[in-house]
């Protein structure tokens, strides 16, 4: 890997791990993308192109200029706003990702890694320990363009070669870039609220247990699978990865042992139908095996990480 473009660069996974890539491969060989421009200034140390991933005339003139041989492409709908506008999310994840992939032939892309979801699971479906294969009928638009995607992956390496990349992503908490329209995003939400309000109202039910990852353990997981020899990887775009699994409730009862007087109460909404099928836990011995993946945060960890970090963010006085 000479030369990084991240495409989605400005949301929640993308500006954790630019900025590790940055301090990995030296920021001069990281070009950051994304529909937006960078107006909060995050990256000042990187070369950042305002670009739509459905613009493949435009991302092909940043590949050829920066001379690319590595892409992350972040860039997506995530699952909630996904429901809110299926055909965007089509157009956004499949089209934008056929972009990507073609690019990465005619320009002989070395390395090409797309995100998966937890989100290509579905009714028929494992709910606990689900398998690295299993039936997979997602009931959101999300699930579904992350399904193709997974299937796209198979597809282009087995006929073009192409070394494509991915890992099912659970549900991801960090402090540094708020999450934008996933039916996880409370997972985050509740620790700003905890400390500004001292309540939260979920938009799950306190039973809804799903599997989640702290960014720390997100950003390490990719670069591990990023820089895993390709002859070791049995799977392409969509290695279950596990790090912990609990539900509002649980996390709440985490909260109160740094806040006592927390309160949470529970108005489902359509984000719950969704999550609905979603699994508890995933099996994720493949990954652990193919390229050695080991998680380092539970929810204790995680907690009392998030609310330091996030009442620096606030400005509230608070110690553990």
């Amino acid at each position: 890997m000479k030369k990084i473009l991240v495409t989605g660069a400005l949301g929640q996974i993308g500006s954790e791990l630019s900025h590790e890539f940055n301090a990995r491969y030296g920021n001069e060989n990281v070009i950051v993308s994304d529909v937006m421009v960078d107006t909060k200034g995050i990256y000042p140390e990187n070369v950042f192109e305002k670009v739509d991933v459905t613009d493949v005339d435009g991302l092909e003139k940043i590949i050829k200029r920066h001379n690319i041989d590595t892409i992350i492409h972040l860039a997506a709908i995530l699952s909630a706003r996904g429901e809110q506008d299926p055909e965007l999310a089509w157009h956004i994840n499949i089209d934008g990702l056929l972009n990507v992939i073609r690019l990465s032939i005619k320009h002989n892309i070395d390395r090409l890694m797309v995100p998966s979801s937890i989100a290509v699971f579905g009714p028929q479906s494992t709910l606990y320990n689900a398998p690295q294969e299993t039936i997979l009928k997602p009931n959101t638009m999300y699930g579904i363009t992350k399904v193709t995607g997974e299937l796209l992956a198979d597809y282009y390496y087995k006929k073009y070669n192409l070394d494509f990349r991915g890992i099912r992503y659970p549900g991801i908490i960090s402090h540094k870039t708020m999450p934008g329209g996933g039916t996880t995003d409370y997972a985050v939400e509740i620790f700003y609220e905890a400390l500004k309000t001292g309540h939260y109202t979920c938009f799950l039910s306190s039973e809804a247990c799903l599997p989640m990852m702290y960014m720390p353990d997100c950003v390490r997981a990719t670069i591990e699978l990023l820089e895993a020899d390709r002859t070791s990887l049995k799977h392409r775009g969509d290695y279950n990865v596990g790090a912990m699994s609990f539900t509002p409730e649980d996390q709440a009862a985490e909260i109160r042992k740094y806040l006592p007087n927390f309160t949470i109460d529970y108005q489902p909404d359509f984000r719950r139908e969704i999550a609905k099928y979603w699994p508890a836990s995933v099996d994720d011995s493949s990954a652990c095996a193919d390229w050695g993946w080991r998680p380092q945060y539970n929810l204790e960890m995680t907690v009392k990480d998030m609310l330091v970090n996030v009442a620096k963010k606030l400005e509230i006085d608070f110690k553990i």
